[in-house]
């Protein structure tokens, strides 16, 4: 029996609100990690307004940003993610309160000791798992240091050179993928002020994964067209 093919106008018809809001932000030119972004939530979200009938409570929020691209003609992400974020509203209980929100706790020790990890899924979407981490060890004025892992071609210097931060073969992790993990920031030389670092995540529009790859290209330890596909972000106070 030949498979089936559904009707596009009826699959347009079974969309909730916020994915049909989604469709035409899409329609417009943004991409569902754009309206991530906007929405200051994972790109995951959005794919769920289709597949898990979520997105009720960004609607409102949705319509101010489409109203602002078709009418206002605002297209910076920063400025539409301010309009969302004024329109945005916490989901209720039944009872009418609040609804709880399940997160991960940002673990920062009273040393100022704290660590972060994104892996490749996480790096697709910005990393914006870490950037909670790099805005209290900014608010706390820590020192913050990173490891990155990208191939061996995508670093400017060759491994061991002075040119680069870790120096003569010091922090360096060589793979058999050909890939090559660097550190960049330690204790011992004085890591990397968290509130620079969380100003450049806030001009990225919240994507830590493109405010570190701008800062390693800024500084000529990798090419621009590398790939980062591991990140690790370290904390600490000084003494």
């Amino acid at each position: 029996m030949p498979p089936r093919h559904r009707n596009p106008a009826a699959r347009k018809d079974e969309l909730n609100e916020a994915a049909r809001l989604a469709d035409q932000l899409q329609a417009a030119g943004y991409t569902k990690r754009d309206i991530a972004r906007i929405l200051a939530r994972d790109p995951s979200l959005v794919s769920q307004f289709y597949t898990k009938n979520k997105g009720a409570a960004f609607v409102p929020a949705l319509q101010q940003v489409l109203a602002a691209v078709q009418t206002g003609g605002i297209t910076d992400l920063p400025e539409l993610a301010a309009i969302a974020a004024r329109h945005t509203r916490r989901r209720t209980t039944a009872s009418g309160n609040r609804a709880r929100v399940r997160a991960k706790a940002v673990l920062i020790t009273p040393t100022g000791s704290g660590t972060g990890r994104a892996g490749a899924q996480a790096i697709a979407s910005g990393s914006a798992r870490l950037r909670p981490l790099i805005a209290e060890a900014a608010r706390q004025s820590l020192r913050l240091a990173f490891t990155v892992r990208l191939a061996k071609t995508g670093y400017v210097h060759p491994s061991g050179s002075r040119t680069d931060s870790p120096g003569i073969r010091r922090d360096v992790t060589q793979r058999a993928d050909h890939t090559e993990e660097r550190s960049y920031g330690s204790a011992q030389t004085g890591g990397h002020d968290a509130a620079d670092f969380a100003r450049r995540v806030d001009a990225a529009s919240g994507d830590v994964t493109a405010a570190v790859h701008q800062w390693l290209v800024e500084t000529g330890r990798i090419h621009p067209d590398a790939q980062i596909i591991h990140l690790e972000i370290r904390t600490w106070r000084l003494r």
